[in-house]
């Protein structure tokens, strides 16, 4: 499997596990575990990074879809080579921050990873056009 490939995968494994972060956000909340159980009929009043954390999984299955459709779309075309490779690896890593980074907080930092993250989307779409 290629580079891009692996990165693809990861980045589905960020989306899988983010729901355990702000889930045991909500978890910890006073009658949080039966209104995650229940139908959430209500609104769970969490603390702020719980929220957050939720954005952050929001904007990750966002993103998800076209990044995806970049690296396949390279792979069968047969334009992966080493800069989708680099193009994938910034889009993942820059995920990974961009997670932690939203989560904890830090405003103007999190818009400035996710343009990075986006930075390595457009170096797979420039290989498509090559």
């Amino acid at each position: 499997m290629t580079t891009d490939l692996w990165m693809l995968i990861f980045t589905a494994f960020i989306g899988l596990f983010m729901p355990f972060i702000y889930g045991a956000g909500r978890s910890l909340q006073p009658g949080g575990f039966s209104w995650s159980a229940g139908n959430r009929d209500t609104e769970l009043a969490v603390p702020a990074w719980t929220q957050r954390a939720v954005q952050a999984h929001s904007n990750l299955m966002e993103s998800l879809t076209a990044f995806a459709i970049l690296v396949i779309v390279a792979h069968i075309s047969g334009k992966a080579n080493e800069m989708t490779a680099l193009g994938s690896t910034i889009f993942f890593w820059s995920r990974v921050v961009y997670v932690a980074v939203y989560t904890a907080g830090i405003t103007y930092l999190r818009t400035l990873v996710w343009f990075t993250s986006w930075a390595g989307g457009i170096l797979i779409l420039m290989q498509l056009f090559k």
